[in-house]
């Protein structure tokens, strides 16, 4: 119903103005919404009507204030004042022998005590010097809550993961050189510091129960010059004489491990690579022969023919090259589950970062959860992710304040991080600060929270309802269902419900409004059942909501709500 028409008050006021002379208030007024309706947090009327012809006094005043009354208590508009064609002063005039409009706009900051409420015209008049009483007059009933419905919170907030790995490679390397055209080993080559090295990390990896062997691999070179077959056969022999001097080591060490065994026969991507580091005169220019020859006959030929720097490449380049490489990689094996939880507990500091992060995700309980996330911001205070997980943990308590908090730590340290921001602009818009949360949602471009249904939230709230049906795009949640209600799309509320993850007493009660709006009384009873079953709150919100006003005389609706 958009238009009150309120003819009896009218009447019987303008008999008593018309017997003494007195100003009038406006007749046939209308309020639209009616009832109100909260959008955005506001309760905003447009109240029009009309001032009778030869009935507005020339030397009148009337100033005319909505007033919107609820629980024992009022909320104020701003005043409009209009003012006979004699009288100097400030105001609307009215034209005595035509009358005029009366229109009149009312905006109230809502509270939940306003579901139950009505919209009146309050009156101070006067002709000339004399005051005139006029009484309140009605205007519109209120208020219609149901945008409220719509939860910040369901736009879940989202940890910033750690980077924990139990288990981490490092990987340990020694060359053997050979001479040109040579496969034989040298006592050199087998006892450089290198080469003492790994043999000490393999008897390391296989004796330490924190390390063990992933991988030992041999692979034998041959330098990219002379012909193919020489070149395959050297690099098949060094790659022999590597892997039997590389057994005697394990046998030596009583280390029991595979070894793989791979052979280049002309090493290209290790004379290029060997290039791009080197300090040689011309080096592009060798560079642009690799790239524009890819058969090696031809490369080999082009280089040659570089009379001017091939003797450096000879010297400085090629016998690195004519090498096999030991390659070690080993597994360092982190600590336990139950290793990193016990120290969490007891000596937070003995565990880095990554690790304190994880201990957070190996419990379920909040309390022990948050404790972690604290001694992760005490200990590494300049880690963002630990300042936002708390913020998380604050969350999930309702202390909005000091998640915020929290948030906005995080975003010193890391103001571009998505996940932040997005949590941020969840959270002040958990606390009504729809300014600060549409800076932060704007910055949260990649979060990998659900950053469609936070837009969509956020517009519901702001009251621009087809921007949240653009937002919401295929989300099936509540406050989905809330703009299609809003936007008296009920057949998709109806499947938004139905399709719902986790329904919840707030998904009940929407199906309960969407019954009642589309007069199915069977969905209304069912659905309010389910509501007042799972939350019994709903009880004395479904008492005073204006969704239901016509079923507040039906005995089997009132038997569920009472």
């Amino acid at each position: 119903m958009k238009k009150l028409f309120i003819f009896s008050a009218i009447a019987a006021v303008a008999a008593l103005f018309s017997s003494c002379g007195a100003p009038v208030q406006p007749e046939q007024l209308s309020c639209n919404p009616n009832p109100l309706t909260v959008v955005g947090g506001k309760v905003n009327a447009e109240i029009t009507g009309t001032f009778p012809a030869k009935k507005f006094a020339k030397n009148a005043v009337v100033i005319v204030t909505p007033v919107l009354k609820y629980d024992g208590k009022e909320a104020l508009g701003e005043p409009v004042t209009y003012i006979g064609e004699k009288v100097k002063e400030n105001g609307k005039t009215v034209n005595y022998k035509k009358g005029g409009t009366y229109s009149q706009s009312a905006s109230f900051d809502f509270v939940p005590e306003m579901a139950q409420s009505e919209l009146y015209l309050r009156f101070e008049a006067r002709k000339g010097k004399k005051a005139v009483e006029i009484p309140d007059v009605k205007v519109a009933d209120g208020v219609n809550q149901t945008s409220m419905l719509v939860n910040p919170k369901e736009a879940k907030g989202q940890v910033t993961a750690d980077k924990f790995q139990r288990i981490i490679q490092e990987m340990q390397e020694a060359d053997i050189l050979f001479l040109i055209q040579q496969a034989n080993l040298r006592d050199s080559q087998l006892n450089t510091q290198e080469m003492k090295d790994l043999k000490a990390a393999i008897k390391e990896a296989d004796q330490n129960e924190k390390k063990a062997i992933n991988n030992l691999e041999v692979s034998g070179y041959a330098s990219p010059d002379g012909g193919m077959d020489l070149n395959t056969r050297l690099a098949d022999n060094r790659q022999a004489n590597a892997q039997n001097f590389l057994k005697r080591v394990l046998r030596q060490s009583k280390v029991k491990a595979d070894i793989d065994a791979k052979t280049t026969a002309e090493d290209w991507e290790g004379f290029k690579k060997a290039m791009e580091e080197s300090n040689i005169q011309d080096k592009e220019m060798v560079l642009r022969v690799l790239s524009m020859y890819s058969d090696p006959e031809e490369r080999e030929a082009q280089i040659k023919n570089l009379s001017s720097v091939y003797k450096t490449i000879a010297d400085e380049i090629l016998p690195a090259l004519r090498r096999s490489r030991l390659i070690l990689t080993t597994d360092i094996i982190g600590k336990s589950d139950e290793e990193i939880a016990a120290l969490a507990k007891n000596d937070p500091a003995a565990l880095n970062v990554e690790e304190l992060l994880y201990a957070a995700t190996l419990t379920q309980d909040k309390a022990e959860k948050k404790a972690i996330y604290e001694k992760v911001t005490s200990i590494y205070s300049e880690d963002y992710r630990g300042w936002n997980n708390l913020g998380m943990c604050y969350i999930d308590e309702a202390n909005i304040a000091e998640a915020r908090r929290c948030y906005a730590k995080a975003l010193t340290i890391a103001p571009n991080n998505a996940d932040v921001n997005y949590n941020a602009g969840v959270a002040a818009m958990a606390d009504g600060d729809m300014a600060k949360a549409e800076e932060y949602l704007g910055k949260a471009a990649g979060t990998s929270g659900d950053l469609e249904t936070a837009m969509g939230t956020f517009y519901t709230m702001k009251g621009d309802y087809n921007k949240a049906k653009g937002s919401y795009g295929q989300s099936h949640t509540n406050n989905t269902a809330v703009q299609q209600i809003l936007n008296e799309d009920y057949a998709g509320a109806r499947k938004t419900l139905a399709a719902v993850e986790n329904p919840n007493a707030t998904t009940a009660y929407l199906g309960a409004i969407v019954g009642a709006r589309t007069n199915d009384r069977d969905a209304v009873y069912s659905n309010m059942k389910s509501a007042v079953a799972q939350d019994a709150s709903m009880k004395a919100r479904a008492q005073k909501d204006i969704e239901f006003a016509k079923y507040m005389e039906d005995s089997q609706f009132l038997a569920i709500i009472k």
